[in-house]
């Protein structure tokens, strides 16, 4: 198979490339792993983490669409009351962690839609689910992937004009050569206030599995997961108790504090107001992530609320999942501490009228999409990432650095994004770090590889470090990325130039930052200050 673009992973990152390449008039071959497209948002089951402003500025014109779409989604297909459908800023979910908490599945729907009409017409070719597994080099320039069917082991040969690596992991990095990193630099390197001295490589953030639980009459407890007994008594230095708890540090103070989980509280959804400005919004765990909230529907549309389930309890850091030997092994107990988890709320967590455990507790599979009831995927917060022209560190948006001077700013910006700086625990046994950032851009030298001629990154694989990959890694900063190597790469393909060429050349520079704000890509910020 031949095309001018491949991307290669059908996240945020994924699907906002191919929608660039296809909106500049290129055919793409796509390729995703999992049942769904859409990444973190729908197989990895999270709801948008997004900056204070998302509903006024600071996203991209084709990611202000997606969320559009998904608000008219349910005003056409779901049975809101009328107050909600009359909410400009419906939010289905009232959850605290977004202004738009919503079922995967219905942004699985909407991403379908948006590339729908070139499915039809013959420009995209959809490869699903199939994952890399090998690729074919001539010096700098990658002349092809291989990328295998996930069930029946088919292999297909994908040639192209442009690779972008859209994988959640950054998989094409060593299957290429590209040179890249992973974890902790060395504040030697980069000269991060928050870096150790030396390099850690393999000190990556925990991944998480996610879940979706309602509450239903009557007892409906699993039976006790494997290695529920090491989970139950699993009790790091720094987390200061058990992970199986309602307590846990607080990400901001590291101080541990208790949380409250009540079902299905008495509350009105159309008062919630989610801002990370204000607060991380986890202090009620039921609300925190909440995706359905059953007074946003006509009464008896749903018996329960439906909440998804990604807290500080069920982050893994054992082990990474990159770069060891047997990542699908880390992946199984990340998926059985989850497992735990849902087990300690169904049998031992406290209740608020003293009793202990929700025995009407439900895994909602039907939500998630998956067999066992858990997210399809992982959630993955931290890749490799590549050895760029430029790396974006600590210094460049930390608001104790930059103060009222706000993040640096780029000749090159190629979008905007905004989130603190957000790292969870780590493998190396390391607690949070959750410090203030200033709103940022991202610059295009962060999108190039230091040799490689013809692949680029189009996620979290960019020229971050294990550090401002915190602020960088949430889901309009992903597709914001994506999205402009999408462009780039049908740029380079329109002029006859290389990625390295058109960020070097103040020319060509100023002929692709002025395509993308012809495409909606916003690439400054007003006058807004951190948090």
């Amino acid at each position: 198979m031949h095309a001018h673009v491949l991307v290669v992973g059908g996240g945020l990152g994924g699907v906002a490339a191919a929608l660039g390449v296809l909106r500049s008039g290129r055919a793409v071959v796509l390729t995703e792993e999992f049942d769904w497209l859409g990444g973190q948002l729908t197989s990895q089951a999270v709801p948008p983490d997004e900056h204070t402003w998302v509903e006024r500025f600071g996203v991209t014109a084709s990611y202000r669409e997606l969320r559009d779409r998904i608000r008219d989604y349910y005003r056409r297909n779901y049975p809101l009351t009328d107050a909600a459908r009359r909410q400009v800023e419906l939010n289905p979910g009232a959850g605290y962690v977004s202004r738009l908490c919503h079922e995967p599945r219905v942004a699985v729907s909407v991403i379908e839609e948006m590339l729908a009409p070139y499915l039809g017409s013959g420009r995209l070719t959809l490869l699903q689910p199939y994952r890399p597994t090998a690729a074919q080099t001539d010096g700098d320039r990658v002349l092809a992937v291989t990328v295998t069917h996930r069930d029946t082991g088919e292999a297909i040969d994908i040639s192209a004009d442009y690779v972008l690596d859209a994988t959640e992991t950054g998989d094409l990095l060593p299957l290429t050569g590209t040179e890249y990193v992973t974890g902790f630099e060395s504040r030697l390197e980069t000269g991060e206030p928050s870096g150790p001295e030396d390099a850690q490589p393999g000190n990556m953030q925990a991944v998480s599995v996610c879940f979706a639980v309602d509450e239903v009459p009557g007892n409906v407890v699993i039976d006790k997961p494997e290695g529920y007994d090491f989970w139950r008594s699993y009790a790091p230095q720094f987390w200061g108790g058990p992970l199986l708890s309602l307590d846990a540090p607080n990400p901001r103070t590291l101080r541990r504090s208790s949380r409250d989980f009540t079902p299905n509280p008495d509350d009105d959804p159309l008062q919630v107001v989610a801002d990370q400005r204000l607060s991380g919004g986890d202090q009620n765990l039921w609300t925190f992530r909440r995706i359905a909230a059953r007074r946003m529907f006509t009464p008896g549309a749903y018996a329960s609320d439906i909440c998804l389930v990604n807290w500080p309890m069920i982050d893994y850091w054992l082990s990474p999942v990159i770069d060891v030997a047997d990542p699908q092994q880390h992946i199984a107990r990340a998926r059985q501490l989850s497992r735990s988890m849902f087990y300690w709320l169904q049998t031992e967590a406290p209740r608020a009228d003293g009793g202990t455990g929700h025995a009407g507790l439900r895994l909602r599979a039907d939500v998630t999409g998956s067999s066992d009831g858990l997210a399809m995927a992982p959630y993955i917060r931290e890749s490799r990432r590549i050895r760029a022209e430029y790396t974006v560190v600590e210094q460049d948006l930390a608001l104790s650095v930059r103060g009222d001077k706000g993040a640096v700013e780029y000749q090159d910006t190629v979008g905007v994004g905004m989130y603190r700086i957000d790292l969870h625990p780590s493998t190396g046994g390391d607690t949070y770090i959750d410090v203030g950032c200033c709103p940022f851009q991202i610059p295009l030298g962060a999108l190039i590889p230091v040799r490689m001629q013809n692949l680029l990154p189009a996620g979290k694989n960019i020229g971050t470090t294990h550090i401002t990959n915190g602020a960088y890694r949430l889901h309009p900063v992903e597709w914001n990325i994506g999205e402009v190597a999408g462009h780039l790469a049908a740029f380079c393909l329109d002029h006859d130039t290389s990625p390295r060429a058109v960020r070097n050349t103040p020319a060509q520079l100023t002929a692709f930052q002025a395509r993308l704000d012809a495409a909606g890509v916003e690439r400054h910020w007003p006058d807004v200050s951190g948090y």
